[in-house]
């Protein structure tokens, strides 16, 4: 790599950090290639990345970013998972490493907030942006239906009551 791809890399990898709700680091030591494969689509479906950067080109990367107090978690075969969206890669990273004891979470950071791997880990288990919308909007629909069924509950009284008698008087 020369200096040129480096100096892409690490300019591409700042924006991505700037701009990404969540960061988490891992060590992957032992993973395959159809394993790590199986990660980055994972991840992509959830809107997330994953990059595989050499630790000093992500440190400089890192400098200037909120998430530079994750600067220290960089040794080793480090793996970094970002997304716009704050839990969809600590939740997508989380379920991969319950499936595959090789891939190991060191910590991450939301923001200006440094995670631990612990920290990772809960946030995983928070629902994601979309989850959070859906169950608003069905918040804000259930009332909706309800002033519905209650201004048409008395319509459909009426209307049982007068089948009601239209049947006795066929009846008699």
């Amino acid at each position: 790599m020369d200096r040129a791809e480096k100096r892409e890399l690490v300019t591409g990898l700042n924006e991505a950090f700037s701009n990404a709700g969540s960061v988490v680091v891992a060590h992957y030591a032992g993973i395959t290639v159809a394993q790590m494969n199986d990660l980055r689509s994972k991840m992509r479906a959830a809107g997330g990345t994953v990059k595989v950067a050499k630790n000093r080109l992500a440190k400089i990367a890192l400098q200037g970013t909120d998430s530079a107090s994750i600067i220290d978690l960089f040794k080793g075969q480090t793996l970094v998972a970002y997304s716009e969206d704050p839990v969809a890669a600590p939740k997508v990273t989380s379920d991969f490493a319950k499936g595959n004891d090789k891939l190991i979470i060191l910590g991450g950071a939301m923001g200006a907030t440094s995670l631990n791997a612990d920290g990772v880990k809960a946030l995983a288990t928070m629902p994601s942006l979309d989850e959070l919308r859906a169950r608003l909007v069905g918040m804000i629909a259930t009332p909706a239906t309800r002033i519905a069924q209650i201004v048409n509950a008395p319509a459909a009284s009426v209307a049982r009551v007068i089948g009601a008698y239209a049947r006795k008087d066929e009846a008699a």
